[in-house]
């Protein structure tokens, strides 16, 4: 019998405002020494009352919005109540039946092939504190305890552990494009959980569900639903039953393993949250918040392929982070149409992603400005320098800051396209290797790279390319008139 894979996703985000939900701590807790971001109200010390943060609800109605939400007029806080040690209040604010965010969806590519994950709800809450586990004992730091924090909850629409996958970066895409949360996932300002069943291919009905958590990369994503899938299959398959639990994901043994049984929304107790009033949004309120949404990946992916005529995967690479688009668009706008668009997107994804990748580091941090950029490419298109001395003053410029023009001059990197100099190497070439030689004699012409090659090394890079494939078209001409 065939199975297939039901997924659910439940996604917390921190949102950036200056301070926590309830209180007037400041959020910026990250480089922090321990517990020094506290106060009465989000310790929970007796006789504190909270007050809403209005920047982590207009973060929230923002996300809301780009997800294809509806805002409800009225939502209201709720307390949810379980007794975790890095709990201090001993229950959360969070919100329950009227979240500020309902029915929704986001869209995500498969292969070409779009596909809509509905989105049930986004809500709004506060973090808990941090347990930091040594040998003797366990240690609390409450300076994360009352920071904002969105819930995002998916419908169980994805099918596989690759569409989750691609649900939760396109999820974080969208959060960094509003400016409303890192969704660093390794430093713990995304957090996901994923709730995955098993079925009988062709079944209408759900199989029961397992809550995966301690998902904290995206590769522990899409490695701990595709084992868990695997899990439950194999269970179904042996006659056995898969029990509603929630599971861990062993990052050092790459499997799930049982935390505790599953808890369901009667265990936590709800009740409205006494100390806070309940939220009447306007629709003038909502309507100046959707006024403040940017311009979305999808609709930019568009927009790059019609009006700079860009290649499709290029401009999906280009959009994925808004500061790599911004840099894009600065960069063409400097080339004033001398450097065409297509051209700026492939050193960008090609040499300037390589660059970052082997640097660790983001675009936006970067030394080569765009009008820099452009400045290479215009020497390359000039016929100042090749394309492969391109490459080495870019490397140059990434790590010095410098201009393109400064270092071609100062290292002397200018091409040479001087017919009689080119001619004295390509000469040698062609004496130095007397076998390659007559294996293109003998018709074997690809062994003209070969010569290229030879005679761009031997110039350091620096030969016009056009040039020495002339010249040594001559000079072959001439050997093969002597036979």
């Amino acid at each position: 019998m065939k199975y297939e894979a039901i997924i659910g996703m439940e996604v917390h985000a921190q949102i950036l405002t200056a301070s926590k939900m309830f209180c007037g701590c400041s959020a910026d807790y990250a480089s922090a020494p321990p517990n020094t971001h506290v106060c009465p109200v989000c310790l929970g010390m007796p006789g504190v009352l909270p007050v809403i943060n209005q920047a982590a609800v207009e973060a929230t109605i923002l996300t809301g919005l780009a997800l294809n939400c509806t805002i409800p007029e009225f939502s209201k806080f709720d307390r949810k109540n379980y007794p975790y040690p890095d709990l201090p209040k001993g229950y959360q604010i969070s919100q329950y039946d009227l979240p500020l965010c309902i029915n929704g969806w986001l869209e995500i590519d498969l292969g070409g092939t779009k596909k809509r994950i509905g989105i049930r709800r986004v809500h709004l809450e506060e973090d808990t504190g941090k347990l930091i586990h040594e040998e003797d004992g366990s240690l609390i730091d409450f300076n994360r305890a009352g920071v904002p924090l969105m819930e995002i909850v998916s419908e169980a629409d994805m099918r596989s552990a690759e569409e989750a996958w691609l649900y939760l970066t396109k999820l974080r895409t969208i959060l960094r494009y509003l400016g409303v949360s890192t969704g660093n996932m390794e430093e713990g300002a995304m957090r996901c959980e994923a709730n995955v069943s098993v079925r009988p291919l062709g079944s209408k009905e759900f199989g029961t569900k397992v809550e995966v958590k301690n998902l904290n990369s995206f590769r522990a994503v899409r490695q701990a639903i595709a084992y868990e899938i695997e899990r439950q299959t194999k269970l179904l398959q042996e006659g056995k039953r898969v029990h509603q639990v929630t599971m861990g994901w062993d990052e050092h043994r790459h499997r799930t393993v049982f935390q505790r049984s599953k808890e369901f929304a009667e265990d936590y107790r709800y009740f409205p949250e006494p100390d806070l009033p309940p939220l009447e949004l306007s629709r003038e309120f909502v309507q100046e918040i959707r006024s403040r949404l940017p311009e979305l990946p999808d609709a930019k992916r568009e927009r790059f392929i019609a009006q700079y005529g860009i290649k499709g995967d290029d401009a999906a690479l280009l959009v994925e982070e808004r500061a790599t688009a911004d840099y894009f668009e600065r960069a063409v706008a400097a080339a004033q149409k001398q450097i065409t668009p297509q051209t700026i997107a492939n050193w960008i994804v090609g040499e300037i992603f390589r660059l970052l990748r082997e640097n660790t580091t983001e675009i936006s941090s970067i030394k080569v400005s765009p009008e820099q950029l452009i400045e290479l490419l215009k020497l390359i298109q000039e016929g100042t320098i090749n394309a492969t001395v391109g490459k080495e003053v870019l490397d140059e410029m990434f790590a010095t800051g410098k201009s393109a023009q400064a270092i071609v001059k100062e290292k002397g990197l200018t091409q040479i396209s001087d017919e009689e100099q080119l001619r004295q190497f390509v000469q040698e070439a062609l004496a130095k290797n007397p076998k390659p030689l007559q294996q293109y004699l003998a018709g074997k012409e690809a062994v003209l790279g070969f010569f290229i090659g030879q005679v761009m090394r031997a110039t350091r890079g620096q030969a016009n390319v056009h040039v020495v494939r002339k010249l040594l078209q001559e000079e072959l001409d001439k050997y093969k008139n002597k036979e």
